[in-house]
């Protein structure tokens, strides 16, 4: 049953509206919220967003320009391409979520980020097999394994582990896609926390531009390329989520990505498998390599450099803040 609708005078009464108190009414109406977060996220959105249009003096055909544009990015969003992460992707948000809520400590692997195309339907594989149907591809042989800060082994992690063909394109952007391809999940080993697979040499490629970021882009006069990379999620409870890439050193877009993915941490070299390698793997002798660690911290550590980092930056913009569940709200006196 909804809830009875509230009296027309339950709220704060409305002063005369101006373009100066427009933003103190605003937020006067949303204080009425009972959720502290919440109250405080809109209340900085609000007053953002009306010193934006204050600044800009936007007009209302660049205003409407903005809505339809969002609209647009709605509308050819769908279950296998999400318009809103690309959007985010490019003007440098998702990095700069990623960086605030999931800080690495020094010696740990950083992350990247996510990107429109993951999907939840990898299958799950043993060690060794190949995660590629591509025989354009050049075949690439990848052994890695996960470790801690200390160098210990972290068995058991979930890696989820996705890449394009040689095509450049996401199994998920070709019609009548039937089952998964260059994408997979592995476990971390018991004794060594290693994991290996074959799959094929990354090539760069163009995000998705045939929709309103790509015509975005165009306008910025900025490409749409990435560089050659493979995606990686690590899961496992205790240890904090990580989301990053591996991108191949040399690449024509490795300093000009459309998504500021990438970092020089995770910048790698590729070898070719020699004799004694490819006996222990079973591939071709000259088969693409790549070898790599990655190292996970827990996720009472991350907890702790997220606090601090964030008490740190709340001080610095003068702001009188509490932590609620790792996530500022106003201190109230």
């Amino acid at each position: 049953m909804a809830a009875p609708p509230k009296k027309a005078n339950s709220g704060p009464p409305l002063l005369d509206l101006t373009i100066d108190n427009i933003t103190p009414n605003t937020n006067r109406i949303n204080a009425q919220c009972g959720d502290p977060r919440l109250r405080y996220i809109m209340e900085r959105l609000v007053t953002h967003l009306h010193d934006f249009a204050r600044e800009t003096r936007i007009s209302t055909d660049e205003w409407m320009t903005a809505l339809n544009f969002l609209v647009a990015c709605g509308q050819i969003s769908s279950e296998v391409r999400h318009e809103f992460i690309l959007l985010s992707d490019i003007l440098g948000l998702s990095l700069l979520v990623d960086s605030i809520n999931h800080p690495k400590p020094a010696g740990s692997t950083e992350g990247s980020v996510l990107g429109p195309f993951h999907t939840h339907d990898a299958p799950t594989l043993a060690h060794g097999s190949s995660m590629s149907r591509d025989p354009a591809g050049e075949p690439l042989l990848c052994v890695c394994r996960v470790r801690d800060p200390r160098g210990n082994p972290v068995p058991g992690v979930k890696v989820d582990i996705w890449e394009t063909d040689s095509s450049g394109h996401y199994d998920v952007q070709h019609e009548g896609r039937e089952e998964p391809s260059e994408r997979c999940v592995m476990l971390s080993g018991e004794d060594d926390g290693r994991f290996w697979f074959r799959g094929i040499r990354p090539v760069s490629y163009p995000i998705p531009h045939d929709g309103p970021v790509g015509k975005l882009l165009e306008k910025l006069g900025r490409h749409c390329w990435r560089p050659a990379h493979l995606h990686f999620m690590f899961e496992k409870e205790g240890w904090d989520r990580l989301i990053t890439s591996l991108y191949m050193r040399g690449d024509p877009y490795e300093t000009t990505d459309a998504v500021f993915g990438v970092k020089a941490s995770l910048i790698v070299d590729l070898e070719r498998v020699d004799a004694a390698t490819a006996a222990e793997y079973g591939v071709a002798e000259g088969t693409w390599l790549l070898r790599h660690d990655f190292v996970l911290v827990s996720e009472a550590e991350t907890a702790e450099l997220r606090d601090r980092n964030a008490v740190e930056a709340l001080q610095k913009l003068g702001l009188n803040m509490r932590l609620v569940d790792h996530l500022p709200v106003p201190e109230l006196d």
